[in-house]
């Protein structure tokens, strides 16, 4: 059958349904194909360490012993109850076994099969869409919402609750892989030991990623004109090990949400939506830097500023060898320049 829904997904994942004793378990995202084949296995049998229960499988040894599948499917447990097969796909073409075990009735047994990204046509997952006793389940990378609900998940169940800032934070910061997630909120939740509210330091010490906190303080204290906080910034993303070419690259890249911001703004587009578009909700720590910027700088500025700063990427790609020593300095002079001009404006 085609892929199910994610509230299908939730409810075959607590009981999976007897009339789909297949299920391919698919996606780009390792941690969550792997954590809902677990969950699927452990719905089926309760100790997932008796063999006689669970029998795993390669598919690239299908791909050669076609009968083996079926032959394990229709194996009687010897105490009696339900078996499982977890089969991993690998590089080789297993359909011939697949297609044969789609055909044949299944009794006391759930077979799950996990694969990585499959490619809407791969022979694997059109076999299992189109056939009516196969959950289809796919595994993306998590949005926000399902993120949210990771966290509160992960936090309740340690009795504790989190401050809505802090939610935020976290939320932003994690993501892309599931299991990378959940290691993350428990590294969280150590951390918070003893406490019983998880508060914004706590997420900013432990889970934030200080590299990319480094370049967001620089390359704002650049453009909303805070001088002193941007030598201070700059040190702390270098001593980060950022490289100087990168830090420019990031300004730039602001620089260009700036403009095109600015250019919202100045046709008549609220200063909170103009913002809005730029900023993630979910970073509201940057906010207010961002709105000072917008306010310090025309559009017309940001133009040729854009074109100063490019200037300075190109020297510092160019220096090389004993000379690359001169790009920390070459980069800091201008991003305390773009800091002086926004305090002109200010004045």
């Amino acid at each position: 059958m085609v892929a199910l829904h994610r509230a299908a997904i939730e409810a075959y994942l607590a009981e999976p349904s007897a009339a789909q004793p297949i299920a391919l378990v698919f996606g780009p995202d390792a941690g969550l194909v792997s954590e809902r084949v677990q969950a699927i296995l452990r719905a089926t049998v309760e100790d997932l360490g008796d063999p006689f229960r669970l029998v795993r499988l390669e598919g690239d040894e299908l791909a050669a012993d076609p009968a083996r599948l079926i032959d394990e499917a229709g194996t009687i447990p010897l105490f009696g109850g339900k078996r499982a097969i977890w089969v991993k796909a690998g590089g080789r073409d297993f359909a011939r076994a697949l297609e044969m075990l789609i055909a044949t009735p299944i009794a006391d047994c759930r077979i799950v099969i996990e694969a990585s990204d499959l490619r809407r046509g791969a022979a694997l997952r059109t076999l299992c869409e189109r056939a009516r006793n196969v959950a289809v389940i796919p595994c993306y990378a998590d949005g926000e919402r399902e993120l949210a609900r990771l966290v509160d998940d992960e936090i309740r169940a340690a009795g504790l609750t989190i401050a809505p800032d802090a939610r935020a934070a976290l939320v932003s910061l994690i993501g892309g892989d599931r299991r990378q997630s959940l290691s993350e909120i428990r590294k969280l939740v150590l951390y918070a030991h003893g406490k019983t509210r998880v508060e914004l330091d706590d997420v900013l010490a432990v889970v934030a990623d200080a590299s990319v906190l480094a370049l967001d303080g620089v390359v704002d204290a650049a453009f909303a004109g805070k001088s002193a906080e941007v030598e201070k910034e700059f040190a702390r993303a270098r001593s980060s090990g950022i490289a100087p070419g990168r830090i420019v690259t990031a300004a730039l890249m602001q620089l260009s949400q700036l403009h095109r911001a600015r250019l919202a703004v100045e046709s008549g587009t609220p200063m909170t939506e103009a913002i809005d578009r730029i900023t993630p909700k979910a970073q509201f720590r940057r906010v207010p830097a961002v709105e000072a910027a917008l306010k310090n700088w025309t559009a017309a500025r940001l133009e040729r500023t854009m074109a100063q700063l490019a200037e300075a990427g190109l020297q510092t790609r160019q220096l090389t060898g004993a000379a690359a020593a001169l790009s920390d300095p070459l980069v800091s002079r201008a991003l305390l320049g773009i800091a002086q001009a926004a305090r002109r404006r200010m004045d």
